[in-house]
């Protein structure tokens, strides 16, 4: 196996922020993981003003995070916290890691969410896979062009409609232990300040979310995600022998 199909991965999650992911989709990445899938996360930030925690601190949480996710690749692209302004140079920078890992599926968050990061890097990784694909940009860089399979927006803050839920009920408490590896985003300790993420009520409310979309599927936890386009099938019944 050559150096760049070591890279490859299966799927891929951007997030704004460390920890974003492990919100929404780390269920997803931690099936595909145990059925022999290659993951990725991309952070594109660092979470640098985020009120509890250092640069220092979240990097060692999401390595932590990532161990258990059993990730092959977790990346960190440096780009400003609530500096998202999907200057070229951002976009350019993303499509580079795409083009590299070369996924099939990549999840970004949904496009409506209370932090404006939030919003701003699903723009960001939809620009970024359009122009991942076009064969004339950047050729001077030696990469290849790459077309995404799918794209699907999983939630952070928010619920809202899924189009697609999967069923994570097996192996759900290593989602939570990857939200926890977050301790200083998610723990209340001497020297931390109330936000609502370390409220009581917050991860209770991730943990009622997913066990509502689970509900839904006749499974007891399950992950939403929502598509940007129409999802295709083949037949509403199996095909007849």
């Amino acid at each position: 196996m050559t150096a760049a199909e070591e890279r490859k991965v299966d799927v891929l999650a951007f997030g704004a922020h460390p920890d974003d992911v492990e919100i929404g989709a780390s269920g997803i990445l931690l099936k595909h993981a145990a059925q022999g899938y290659r993951t990725a996360i991309c952070d594109l930030t660092d979470g640098e003003l985020s009120s509890n925690g250092n640069v220092r601190q979240r990097r060692a949480e999401a390595d932590r995070a990532g161990e258990i996710l059993g990730l092959s690749h977790r990346i960190r692209l440096g780009l400003p916290d609530r500096g998202l302004t999907g200057a070229p140079e951002q976009v350019e920078a993303m499509v580079r890691v795409i083009r590299s890992l070369q996924p099939r599926v990549v999840l970004a968050p949904h496009w409506e969410d209370r932090h404006p990061d939030h919003t701003a890097c699903a723009h960001l990784v939809r620009e970024a896979i359009f122009d991942a694909a076009i064969r004339k940009r950047d050729q001077a860089s030696g990469q290849k062009p790459h077309r995404v399979e799918r794209i699907f927006h999983y939630f952070i803050n928010d619920t809202g409609k899924a189009d697609v839920i999967i069923d994570i009920s097996e192996g759900y408490e290593h989602k939570k232990a990857a939200i926890l590896a977050f301790e200083s985003q998610f723990v209340p300790g001497p020297g931390r300040v109330e936000t609502p993420l370390n409220r009581p009520t917050y991860l209770p409310m991730i943990q009622g979310r997913d066990q509502l979309w689970g509900h839904q599927i006749g499974a007891l936890y399950g992950e939403g995600l929502a598509s940007p386009r129409p999802i295709a099938l083949r037949s509403l019944l199996p095909e007849r022998d």
